[in-house]
């Protein structure tokens, strides 16, 4: 009698998983009306990786042009809604820097990541670059640096700190001279 009633509850458990898998929502294929949610800049125009978010009760996803800001979006507790599923480019499979593709999207939570490889992403901050293959991701950290890691491995510091963008360089004091050297010239300007 325990072993039928074992194997009922087992068959229910196995088609609710079944129901939430079918329940995601599909990814979108880029397209030019795609713009990116922080940067509200078209996706398209940017090279690398590109990610999708779906949230739960909002028709169409919410665009990122680059895969690390994403992660920072899932990450921050400020959401209005609840995420249902994330999706970004597989940069296998032919896909290159400069055209990532439109329609080769795999899940975030199953997706390997390049960390720290040599190479900005498309807002140029340092990029998180996922594959479907781990021999693909591999190889492309052998071409530009970096290590491969699982979602679950990718610390919180990496996606939410601050990022120095190429020619950054200067301190923080040096940057606000510049700022009020600017303010006063333009002040001068408005006067004269």
């Amino acid at each position: 009698m325990i072993r039928p009633v074992l194997f009922a509850l087992s068959l229910l458990a196995l088609g609710a998983c079944r129901d939430e898998v079918a329940a995601l929502p599909e990814p979108v294929g880029m397209t030019a009306d795609a713009v990116g949610h922080f940067c509200q800049m078209n996706v398209l125009e940017h090279a690398g990786p590109k990610a999708q978010v779906h949230l739960a009760g909002l028709a169409h996803p919410l665009f990122f042009s680059q895969v690390r800001d994403a992660i920072a979006y899932q990450r921050m507790p400020e959401q209005s809604h609840a995420i249902s599923v994330i999706y970004v480019s597989d940069m296998g499979g032919g896909a290159d820097w400069d055209n990532p593709g439109a329609d080769n999207w795999i899940r975030a939570d199953t997706a390997l990541y390049v960390v720290g490889a040599a190479i900005a992403g498309g807002m140029g901050a340092p990029e998180l670059v996922p594959f479907a293959d781990r021999a693909e991701a591999e190889d492309f950290a052998r071409q530009h640096g970096g290590s491969v890691l699982s979602l679950t491995e990718i610390s919180d510091e990496l996606v939410l700190a601050p990022v120095e963008f190429e020619g950054d360089g200067g301190s923080d004091a040096e940057a606000e001279d510049d700022i009020q050297q600017r303010l006063r010239a333009l002040s001068h300007d408005m006067e004269g």
